[in-house]
């Protein structure tokens, strides 16, 4: 290409005046490869038509054009109509007729206004989706107690089926290794407990009954909620975040194609661990919470041992115990059922792994709360 066919394509945007009303002659090559010298007239005419009554631009002169070219020229048109201001295209040939009738529809629809729902209905969107979510939460729950009755039923018909040793395991990790935390931790409720009972009781000259309500409390209630709450976050969220792992690492997804139940493999032997084990830490744990409750009694109360075991004796029978030990095993079914069904739901990522072990944790605790609730009236109606 010699001198002058470059300088005939160079662009060009002659500006005319004439009072109010400004003519633009834009001449030369509108294309992409020009992009700079075309922004640089363009930026420079905008600022010029400011304070101009009308636009007229005869594209007569323009030997080529691009989609670039046409929206450089397309944009200073919308600024003076966004003024209410008159614009006049003229001089378009045939061939460029097609591209600016198309560059001027471009982004010519209004964005719809969104309606923003009012503070009721905001609030009873915010009821159905809890609702909902409460729901498949409940749906949930139910498909993994089926599908655990299930190979349970699978067990009893092939006894060999279940995993000792993974029974085993579990039970060393959920029972065993629990057991010093659990004895420390209710050892210190029922001393708790006793020294407040002291310490009101006193006033009204009521000693003999912080016994009463240490051995009711403890072998009734307490032991077995405060232990049920203590397994939820220690081994319940471990379930979560075992099976969690395994999901992330597609682990089940492996077994179930090489034909393997997971539910068998995996839940079967940690839900019936826990079964198995809260009830025993259930006892070891008011056993504690009773030492820690005479301890204080003996230190705090001046109360001497054989008085407290005697009242003791007294305030509770074997009714209460079966009371406590009776619950034990349907938290420890509801906990496991939580922890091993939020463990499947976790997604591929970190984060899901860390919210549905919250997750799990926190619905644990709750259901194990409301379980106990219903078991009082239950067995507050059956005069037990």
């Amino acid at each position: 290409m010699n001198e002058e066919t470059q300088l005939a394509s160079a662009p060009q945007l002659i500006r005319l005046f004439s009072g109010n009303a400004v003519e633009l002659r834009p001449s030369g090559a509108w294309i992409a490869a020009n992009a700079g010298a075309l922004e640089a007239l363009t930026d420079a005419a905008a600022l010029e038509l400011r304070q101009s009554a009308s636009l007229r631009i005869n594209m007569a002169g323009v030997a080529e054009i691009d989609t670039l070219g046409a929206w450089l020229l397309e944009k200073l048109t919308r600024q003076m109509t966004s003024r209410d201001r008159h614009v006049d295209v003229v001089g378009v040939s045939e061939k460029d007729e097609g591209l600016i009738a198309e560059i001027r529809e471009v982004n010519r629809s209004v964005p719809l206004a969104v309606e923003r729902p009012g503070l009721v209905a905001d609030k009873l969107e915010h009821v159905g989706r809890a609702a909902w979510k409460a729901a498949e939460d409940i749906a949930v729950f139910l498909q993994m107690l089926g599908a655990l009755c299930s190979a349970l039923l699978s067990v009893f018909r092939r006894p060999r089926s279940l995993r000792l040793t993974s029974l085993t395991y579990q039970l060393y990790k959920v029972g065993w290794q629990a057991i010093p935390i659990v004895l420390l931790i209710t050892f210190l409720i029922g001393a708790i407990i006793a020294q407040q009972g002291f310490f009101h009781f006193r006033k009204f000259g009521a000693d003999s009954y912080v016994v009463d309500m240490v051995g009711i409390l403890v072998v009734r209630e307490l032991g077995v909620l405060i232990v049920a709450i203590m397994v939820a976050g220690r081994s319940g969220s471990a379930y979560t975040a075992e099976l969690g792992s395994m999901k992330m690492r597609e682990e089940i997804d492996a077994l179930s194609t090489m034909g393997i139940d997971p539910i068998s493999v995996l839940v079967l032997p940690r839900i019936l661990a826990l079964v198995c084990a809260l009830p025993i830490l259930t006892f070891f744990g008011s056993m504690a919470a009773l030492y820690g409750g005479g301890l204080v009694a003996w230190l705090y109360g001046n109360m001497s041992p054989p008085i407290f075991i005697e009242r003791l004796h007294d305030a509770i029978s074997v009714t209460h115990f079966e009371v406590g030990m009776i619950k034990a095993p349907f938290m420890a079914l509801v906990i496991g059922i939580v922890a091993c069904s939020e463990g499947l739901r976790v997604k591929g990522s970190a984060e899901s792994l860390g919210r549905q072990t919250t997750t799990s944790v926190v619905k644990s605790i709750f259901l194990v709360i409301v379980l106990d609730g219903l078991f009082a009236v239950f067995f507050a109606s059956i005069g037990m």
